[in-house]
């Protein structure tokens, strides 16, 4: 587990030298029992700031989420095959709903302090590929039946035999990966990595030069958290956060930059950092229910729906357990095999998650790779998911409140924490060429295909096709084999929904 120094708000390297505190066990409260609080080497404020933390990073779900799955009318809207579509309001507060009630429930059952809200990745699948053959109730239906299986590998222990049969070295490259992929998405979004009209893919800034503000303010925010983090200040991230997020609010109120978009593309990317007048919202939760269940088999008949239920599982089984990984080798909380305590709880209510999600139509709820910043905070234990979850439900509430922090706040985290779990790549043996190109290729194929299941799917074919050739085939997992098989499949999912339907 992670040893915290006595000077230090931040965990040292696996065997570093560091003192621990002796513990009496008499002496500890019930809260710090339950959570092993102490246990992890961790103090109940140390955990609430990290459950502060990961809350503020992941707080754009709420106004993300809806943009993408719904919108404010029809014409700014996903329009499902029957022209349905989903309000961006309701969409608000399912997702703050949501993500509540499963961060909570993950915090007391698999005590990591990981958050739960609805995956970038699906939502997105559900809005562009999926609504325009079936209705947004049928995807909903998809999501919950998807979630449902996730759940029944999870409770069997298959997914469990899953995740323990992915060699040691390839779980580091997965977090590695993973901290590349979210120091990107930072990157990204805070405008400081873009896209290019030709040429390269991506280029720095506009012509590569930083022309806006508030991707300066990512700057500023960037400098100073790395500042605090290197002097080993306690709460950092947080005041990192807050002191970039007052910098944010005085350049809006002095420049007038407001919300970017193709008319305004010196604006913020997300949500400008306006302190509201309005600060109380009531939620409305029309949309939990409705879902339907098998409506999707007999609209688009049970191969082709069968392939979409492949294609979620795929991405959800995977991008969780990827993410997981990273979180908990990051929180040092893994053993030499890469494991992390309660794990079969972590993945049935990660599964929940999904469940969840699909009957609240905020779509399939996962592990959040943002809750690295609470975990770089100091978080060990799900009493910061409890902090985090409790945040989220408020939020229904204080919706416009939530909205002060701007996405370039939060990215600038996400950068910091990506530094910070790049650090396991020293686990690596890159001096073995069979070990060292299938970590390359999980930690490259994350941040470069915007997947953190493609990363795990090209580490996994990777490894059985070198490793095997090279007089390694016995110490393959039977079960690593059938996984990359699956990602096979997986890869080739476009052609074969194309052969399916034809």
């Amino acid at each position: 587990m992670a040893i915290l120094t006595e000077t230090g708000g931040h965990p040292e390297p696996r065997g570093s030298r560091s003192v621990r505190r002796p513990v009496q066990p008499g002496t500890l409260s019930p809260l710090d029992k339950f959570f092993k609080i102490t246990e992890r080497g961790s103090t109940n404020s140390r955990e609430v700031r990290g459950g502060f933390v990961t809350f503020f990073t992941m707080a754009y779900i709420v106004f993300l989420n809806p943009l993408i799955l719904g919108g404010f009318s029809p014409d700014a809207a996903a329009l499902d095959v029957e022209g349905g579509w989903l309000q961006a309001t309701q969409i608000a507060a399912v997702t703050g709903l949501t993500a509540g009630v499963m961060t909570i429930l993950f915090g007391v059952v698999a005590n990591l302090p990981f958050g739960i809200a609805a995956g970038l990745g699906i939502n997105s699948f559900l809005a562009v590929s999926v609504v325009g053959d079936v209705t947004w109730p049928e995807a909903m239906g998809l999501v919950v039946i998807n979630g449902l299986l996730i759940v029944l590998l999870a409770v069997t222990g298959a997914r469990t035999a899953i995740f323990n049969a992915v060699p040691r070295q390839l779980k580091a490259a997965i977090t590695v990966g993973i901290g590349l992929f979210i120091a990107f998405i930072g990157f990204v979004d805070s405008g400081f990595v873009t896209r290019t009209a030709g040429g390269p893919p991506v280029q720095m800034g506009d012509g590569g030069s930083i022309t806006t503000v508030p991707t300066l303010v990512f700057i500023i925010g960037l400098v100073t958290m790395g500042i605090l983090i290197a002097r080993k200040v306690q709460g950092g991230l947080l005041i990192g956060i807050i002191v970039t997020t007052v910098i944010a609010i005085i350049v809006e109120m002095s420049l007038r930059l407001g919300a970017g978009g193709p008319d305004n593309p010196a604006g913020w990317h997300l949500n400008a950092p306006v302190i509201p007048s309005n600060i109380v919202s009531l939620p409305d939760f029309s949309l939990v229910g409705a879902f339907d269940l098998f409506g999707a088999f007999d609209r688009i008949g049970i191969l082709a729906a069968t392939m979409l239920v492949f294609t979620l599982v795929f991405t959800n089984f995977f991008d969780a357990m990827g993410t997981m990984t990273g979180l908990a080798k990051q929180a040092g909380l893994t053993d030499k095999r890469g494991n992390f305590p309660r794990l079969k709880s972590a993945l049935v209510i990660e599964g929940v998650g999904a469940v969840a999600g699909g009957a609240t139509s905020a779509s399939s709820n996962t592990v959040f790779i943002d809750s690295a910043s609470g975990i770089g905070e100091g978080a060990r234990t799900g009493l910061a998911s409890v902090v985090t979850g409790a945040l989220f439900l408020a939020a229904m509430f204080f919706t416009p409140l939530t909205a002060v922090v701007p996405l370039e706040v939060a990215a600038a985290a996400l950068v910091v924490v990506g530094a910070m779990m790049v650090a396991q790549i020293r686990e690596i043996d890159f001096r073995n060429f069979s070990i060292a190109l299938p970590a390359f290729l999980t930690i490259v194929t994350m941040p470069l295909t915007y997947s953190i299941a493609n990363g795990i799917g090209a580490g996994f074919i990777s490894w059985v096709i070198i490793r095997a050739p090279s007089g390694k085939a016995r110490k393959i997992h039977p079960l690593l084999w059938v996984v990359a098989a699956g990602f096979l499949v997986y890869f080739a999912r476009g052609p074969i929904t194309i052969w399916m339907g034809g």
